[in-house]
């Protein structure tokens, strides 16, 4: 069996959240399988937990408390992890963003942080993560400020890719979708350094099956690829491993409708997306012909 990664406490709240439940496990000599199944979760999940690259739920953290007998000493602990606007395991990405020369991304699920709408971005912090109760605005507020290196002076290359799933997913309402779809729509017709294409269903399974994919192209260093899904990330910095998910990129690329096609797509999603209560789009057009065919018979009697 190989040895237990070694973990250094002083990198982060959750590294030392992780150290410190590595310690407690391994006094109560409970291997990670046996202490996942007294929670009940997967043990893959403790040892992301210990790894400080994924932060429990609050459910989790008590149970893990209790069962280790910490005393309340590791929810103490988990109450300041969850407390931080940004979780440690986004923060060096974070710090790396601003700093790209070109931000390619993917999404699978929802809009990209830096693409959001104020109400879009709030709704789905609230659905995504239930327990973030007071949180709520240091994590909007921080989401947010993170869009202004798009209109900056010498802002990134940013090439957005998003499935069509995030076109159709109702977060937070029509009225919000109709408002983050129109906002898809205004921010890459009037920024030129801002590419948006929709890999629709049609197009079967897309290289990336999961998540978000972002690949950050530098000028003075090496890429990197972050990989991200709701509670947790990784920043990859190895260079074979980068290379793969680049190329993942660019088949995106090629399955991905062009701009044109992907903006067609999106104002026919905000039609779906429309209140019940009003016409169609084609509704209103039927009304239109009929309002035209009434004025051009009009004209022809007043003629005679």
């Amino acid at each position: 069996m190989p040895a237990p990664k070694e973990l250094d406490p002083t990198q982060s709240l959750s590294a030392l959240f992780g150290a410190k439940l590595r310690k407690l496990r391994t006094h109560a000599e409970l291997t990670q399988r046996q202490l996942g199944d007294k929670v009940p979760i997967a043990h893959s999940m403790i040892a992301r937990y210990e790894l400080g690259t994924e932060t429990p739920t609050q459910q989790v953290a008590e149970a893990l408390d209790r069962l280790l007998g910490a005393d309340g000493d590791l929810v103490d602990l988990w109450l300041h992890v969850v407390r931080t606007p940004i979780p440690d395991w986004a923060r060096k990405y974070v710090h790396l963003e601003p700093q790209a020369q070109k931000v390619q991304k993917y999404v699978a699920h929802t809009v990209p942080g830096l693409l959001q709408t104020p109400a879009y971005a709030r709704a789905l912090l609230s659905d995504a993560v239930p327990s973030v109760g007071t949180r709520l605005e240091g994590l909007l507020t921080a989401r947010l400020a993170r869009q202004q290196i798009l209109r900056r002076e010498e802002p990134p290359v940013l090439w957005v890719i998003v499935d069509e799933a995030v076109l159709r997913r109702p977060v937070g309402g029509s009225a919000v979708m109709r408002e983050q779809l129109g906002h898809l729509l205004s921010v890459s017709r009037s920024l030129a350094n801002v590419t948006l294409q929709v890999l629709p269903f049609d197009r079967g399974a897309p290289a990336v099956m999961s998540g978000a994919l972002t690949v950050l192209s530098f000028l003075d260093r090496q890429p990197v690829v972050y990989l991200e899904n709701s509670h947790s990330g990784e920043l990859v910095e190895q260079a074979g491993r980068v290379s793969e998910y680049a190329l993942a990129f660019d088949h995106l690329l090629a399955q991905a409708l062009c701009p044109e096609a992907s903006a067609r797509l999106i104002r026919s999603a905000m039609e779906d997306h429309r209140d019940p209560r009003l016409p169609s789009r084609p509704q209103r057009r039927r009304v239109a012909q009929v309002q035209s065919q009434q004025r051009a018979g009009r004209r022809l009697r007043r003629g005679r």
